[in-house]
């Protein structure tokens, strides 16, 4: 059996051996899993390789592109901002950046945004990755642009520009960009090994994603190209290789580039799990952490095709999500299969962090995980 590397509480011993599976049957290369309860770390393991080629051991500070499940983390950032009073998730997003309020956008608030349903899930074309890598290009292309749809009436999953668009306002608030809001108020108190915008410095940490194999489960190119699908997928359009670029790893697309591992996600959204303060370190009050439960859209996605629903900043369990026990518990994940999973009622939190990705929406293996974090306490 492959080694796992770590501490893993014996209560939780089931999801050390299906790591060890996992890496034995090459579903895995490289992984790390960890879950917080009452904010101790009661599964930190990892196992594998760094690389497709399996000569670099996956260590226990390497890192990868996390993909979407940066998202959890940006929506932590908006969050401590509104617990500090200067954001309010009902104000309209032209309160705190004007030039946005244009072409129908004037009435959009900072709630539409963090649970997508703004209208806005991607950029209108013409638009290229190296865009996004250009913050006053990129965002005052989301500001001049008109809504796809009514905002407020669905969820249209902001994939690409989730993070530019909230990362405007908290660089309108703050004065400085996404990542460096997370280094210094929320990474760098809670010492958490997470960043959007990595330095060069780091880069030997990271194990490049190894893409899925085989077609996507739709072929996108027959997708009506005046979709909202289409659109959002393509605007713009990247491969997971862009995330091996030195371009990629240090732009702040607080959407899509974080770099972390599964310790890093699941001390950083414990805060949430624990009512707001974790070791002392208070960054959210308990009815801060309620808004995350306040629905805002439930129904058929109009990005993914699925249905959805969405809480501020997170999603909330429905039929897409069966592998989430009742109760206040949120979620999201990343493009080939990362996973964070929130539990205020359990004072829990689960991440799964990978380097080989699955095809889908999600994949297989970090529900997987979480479910046998839940087994081990007896909720499912």
């Amino acid at each position: 059996m492959a080694d796992i590397h770590g501490s893993c509480d014996s209560r939780f011993s089931a999801i050390a051996e299906r790591l060890s599976a996992n890496v034995d049957s090459g579903a895995d290369v490289g992984a790390s899993v960890a879950v917080t309860l009452d904010g101790n770390m009661v599964v930190d393991i990892w196992a594998g390789w760094a690389d497709s080629d399996k000569t670099i051991p996956w260590q226990s500070d390497t890192i990868t592109n996390v993909w979407s499940s940066t998202k959890t983390v940006t929506s932590l950032a908006a969050l401590v901002l509104v617990d500090r009073g200067d954001l309010d998730v009902y104000k309209p997003v032209a309160y705190y950046w004007p030039e946005f309020g244009v072409n129908g956008k004037e009435k959009i608030q900072i709630r539409h945004i963090l649970s997508h349903t703004s209208g806005v899930p991607g950029w209108e074309k013409p638009v290229e990755v190296a865009d996004l890598y250009d913050w006053e290009k990129s965002t005052a292309m989301l500001a001049t642009q008109a809504p796809w749809w009514e905002p407020g009436t669905a969820s249209g999953y902001h994939d690409r520009d989730f993070g530019h668009l909230i990362g405007e306002v908290i660089r309108r608030i703050t004065g400085r960009k996404l990542g460096e809001f997370l280094a210094s108020e929320i990474a760098g108190p809670l010492g958490a090994d997470f960043h959007i915008g990595l330095k060069p410095s780091q880069f030997h940490r990271v194990a490049n994603v190894i893409p899925f194999e085989g077609p996507l489960p739709a072929d996108i190119h027959a997708v009506n190209p005046d979709s909202i699908a289409y659109r959002t997928v393509t605007g713009p359009a990247w491969e997971p290789t862009i995330s091996w670029t030195p371009e990629w790893r240090q732009a702040d697309i607080g959407a899509a580039n974080g770099h972390g591992h599964a310790r890093s996600l699941a001390r950083l959204t414990s805060v949430i799990a624990c009512g707001g303060e974790v070791d002392g370190i208070q960054l959210l009050r308990p009815g801060t952490c309620d808004l995350i439960f306040q629905e805002q859209s439930n129904g058929i996605d109009l990005v993914l095709g699925a249905p959805l629903r969405f809480g501020i900043g997170y999603a909330l369990k429905n039929e897409s999500i069966p592998y989430l026990p009742d109760g206040r518990v949120c979620t999201w994940g990343g493009w080939g299969g990362s996973i964070v999973v929130v539990d205020v009622d359990r004072r829990m939190s689960i991440s799964y962090v990978m380097n080989r990705m699955e095809g889908g929406m999600g994949g297989n293996r970090g529900p997987e995980f979480v479910e046998a974090a839940y087994s081990a306490l007896g909720v499912l």
